[in-house]
């Protein structure tokens, strides 16, 4: 048997294939190549995954029901990763965010339907949090609308999942991300650009006045928190969780930018720039559910991880 990761050559789904490869899993993988950064990056991201007899590659869009059907038969668990991401360029194509992050999910969880999977693992984010959720966030606490049309679809997502668990049964896990990074971050990504702006000696992007704090977690970090809430939806028929996977420690953007610095042997400079009214002013993840659920306890400080990164 198999399970199905979709947008398998992302930053999130490559680590999670080597990771359910070294468990002896089968790995079917599922991606379009999106340009949203250039595709050849993505591939050098399954290096190691293509060279297992254990991984499928399969290149087809989740929002495809023909591509969706030319996957394997023996799928038996959906890890859905897949997604435009970003608040900032959500907030510059609505519609495009939509169709992807809705109409994909929904797509995805009807092919689940069909194969009768037995666990159904969704990625969400931190950004279905309103401003007027309280700190630190609590899975049970979505204050107000999210400030983005991103934070709106993955919302979107997690309501449809919960549906689909209740019409059709299918154990459901969903996971809400908080500020990921790691190797093979995304380009877009603020500890990428801010890493390349230091190491190039060019002055740091800075939204704001740097004192909005974000819950950074490292990439094992989080894919501990994806093997556990997958093994939790494949325990549990009757499963329909939601989990923060954070740090649970925020750290402000400057304090970010110093330890980069740091690590990297510069002294910093800023370039300013006006805040952002899709941003959240802090990310703060409350773990209780994700310990007493999922056994999830973070590993990685932010020290160790800007060393590894």
């Amino acid at each position: 048997m198999a399970v199905l990761v979709t947008g398998v050559a992302g930053f999130l789904g490559s680590h999670l294939a080597e990771r359910l490869l070294a468990d002896g899993e089968r790995v079917v993988g599922l991606d379009n190549f999106d340009p949203f950064y250039e595709p050849a990056r993505k591939l050098r991201h399954l290096e190691h995954a293509l060279s297992c007899r254990a991984f499928t590659l399969v290149r087809a869009d989740v929002r495809d029901p023909a591509g969706l059907a030319r996957l394997p038969d023996d799928i038996e668990a959906v890890v859905h990763l897949a997604a435009r991401p970003g608040v900032r360029g959500s907030t510059r194509d609505p519609l495009g965010y939509l169709d992807v992050n809705v109409r994909g999910t929904v797509s995805v969880l009807e092919f689940a339907r069909r194969r009768r999977v037995r666990a159904f693992v969704f990625a969400s984010s931190s950004a279905v949090y309103g401003s007027r959720s309280r700190l630190p966030f609590r899975e049970t606490d979505v204050g107000g609308a999210p400030r983005s049309p991103y934070g709106v679809t993955k919302r979107s997502g997690e309501i449809f999942c919960q549906t689909y668990r209740h019409l059709y049964e299918i154990p459901v896990a969903i996971v809400r991300l908080f500020s990921v990074y790691g190797p093979r971050v995304r380009p877009d990504l603020a500890f990428w650009r801010f890493a390349l702006a230091l190491a190039e000696g060019r002055p740091v992007p800075v939204y704001g006045d740097g004192r909005a704090r974000r819950d950074f977690t490292y990439v094992d970090d989080a894919i501990d928190g994806f093997v556990a809430a997958l093994a939790y939806a494949r325990a549990h028929p009757d499963a329909c969780a939601t989990v923060n996977v954070g740090r649970g420690e925020p750290v402000a953007v400057l304090d970010l930018v110093t330890a980069l610095a740091g690590a990297l042997g510069v002294r910093p400079r800023i370039a300013w720039r006006p805040g952002d009214p899709a941003d959240l002013p802090a990310t703060w993840a409350d773990l209780s559910t994700a310990r007493r659920v999922l056994g999830y306890v973070p590993r990685v400080s932010l020290a160790e991880g800007v060393d590894r990164f």
